[in-house]
C-alpha cells in the first residue's frame, strides 16, 4: 500500500473540502490547532518531511521553510489571493507550484470596501459609540454630520477584479468613478463608465480613494506623504488590499494635519494593529481586523480551492489556480 501524503495545514479550515481531506486515508494531516499562526520555530519543525503545505497570509513561507520541508515537498497551497508572504521565486527554483484562491472573494471584499466607505463618510462607528456612551441627548442640526456619498467622486487605485467590483457598486450611488491601474484597462473602464486617469489625477479629484492593488515591490508605500498632499482636503482613504501599500506614518500625519478627512482600513502595515497606534485614537478612522473575505460562504470556498490546489499538486497535475512563476532576469 502506498504511504499517505504527509501534509501540514497551518490552521483549522472551514469547508467540506478540508473535512474530506481529514477523512481521506491517502493523507496524513498535521493541523495546527490554534487561532494564532504557528511560531516560526514550530513552522520549521512541522514542515519537516511534508509532501504538501496549506498556509495562510500570516505564515511566512520563504527559502528556510522550503529547505526545512525537504526536496520531497510538491506543492504550497495558500488560502488567499495575495501571496506576498510566499517566496514564489524560491518555490519556482525548487520546482514547487504555488496555489492561491482568486476570484471567489471579489464580491465579498468589494462589500467590505463599501461598508468602509459608508461607515467613514457617515460616521457610523463614531455615532454608534456615541449612543452606547449615553451621549445622545437630543437632535441637533449638525450632530454627527458626515460626508455625502451619493453624487461624489470615487477614485479606484487598482482596477482588477476587486477594483471593478467596487466601481460597479458606485453606479447605484450616482458617483463619478475615476480609475488607475498599472496596466491600462480601457475596456473594463468603459464597461463601468469609469474614467481612466493618471494616479495623480485620481488622487487629486476624488472624494473617496479606494486602494485595490496587489502588494508588490512597486506598490509598497504607493500611498505616501506625496500622495496625501495631492488628495482633496476632506477626502477619505479606503484600504482593503494590503497594509504596507499605505505609508502608515504619513497617513497619521495627513489625518492629524487635516490633509484628508478620514480613513477606513481593513488592513494595516502590521497586523494586528498595535493598541498604541495613534490611528485608534482618531474618531475619523475606522479600522477592521482584515475581514474583507470574511463571510462563511466565501471563506469555505477559499478553503475548498486551497484543498483542490493541494490535491492537484500532490498528484502531479496542474493546479486549478496556480500563481505565475516570476520572470527571471
Amino acid at each position: 500500500m502506498t504511504a499517505p501524503y504527509r501534509v501540514f495545514v497551518t490552521r483549522v479550515l472551514p469547508g467540506s473540502g478540508f473535512a474530506e481531506l481529514r477523512d481521506d486515508p491517502a493523507f496524513d494531516l498535521d493541523v495546527w490547532p490554534d487561532d494564532f499562526p504557528p511560531p516560526r520555530e514550530a513552522l520549521l519543525e512541522r514542515v519537516d518531511g511534508v509532501d504538501g503545505l496549506i498556509c495562510l497570509i500570516t505564515d511566512r513561507i520563504d527559502a528556510a521553510v522550503l529547505d526545512a520541508a525537504g526536496s520531497q515537498l510538491k506543492v504550497v497551497s495558500q488560502m488567499a489571493v495575495g501571496v506576498d508572504n510566499v517566496d514564489v521565486a524560491a518555490c519556482a527554483a525548487r520546482g514547487i507550484p504555488v496555489g492561491n484562491t482568486p476570484g471567489v472573494l471579489t464580491e465579498t471584499t468589494a462589500d467590505i470596501a463599501w461598508a468602509l466607505i459608508l461607515a467613514s463618510a457617515r460616521r457610523i462607528v463614531e455615532a454608534a459609540e456615541y449612543v452606547k456612551a449615553g451621549e445622545w441627548n437630543t437632535w441637533a442640526p449638525t450632530q454627527m454630520a458626515g460626508a455625502d456619498v451619493f453624487g461624489a467622486t470615487l477614485g479606484v487605485i487598482g482596477f482588477g477584479a476587486i477594483g471593478q467590483a467596487v466601481a460597479r457598486r458606485a453606479q447605484g450611488f450616482g458617483m463619478r468613478v475615476l480609475c488607475w491601474n498599472r496596466t491600462p484597462r480601457p475596456d473594463a473602464a468603459a464597461a463601468l463608465s469609469a474614467e481612466e486617469r493618471s494616479l495623480d489625477a485620481v488622487l487629486a479629484e476624488s472624494d473617496f480613494v479606494s486602494v485595490n492593488v496587489a502588494l508588490t515591490d512597486d506598490t509598497r508605500g504607493l500611498i505616501n506623504a506625496d500622495a496625501f498632499e495631492r488628495m482633496r482636503p476632506g477626502a477619505i482613504l479606503i484600504n482593503t488590499a494590503r497594509g504596507p501599500i499605505v505609508d502608515e506614518e504619513a497617513l497619521v500625519t495627513a489625518l492629524r494635519d487635516g490633509q484628508i478627512g478620514g480613513a477606513g482600513l481593513d488592513v494595516t502595515a502590521v497586523e494586528p494593529l498595535s493598541m498604541d497606534s495613534p490611528l485608534l485614537t482618531m474618531k475619523n478612522v475606522v479600522v477592521l481586523p482584515h475581514i474583507g473575505s470574511a463571510s462563511m460562504a466565501t471563506r469555505s470556498k477559499m478553503a475548498d480551492m486551497a484543498v483542490a490546489n493541494l490535491r492537484a499538486g500532490l498528484s502531479g497535475q496542474p493546479l486549478p489556480n496556480s500563481v505565475p512563476t516570476p520572470a527571471s532576469g
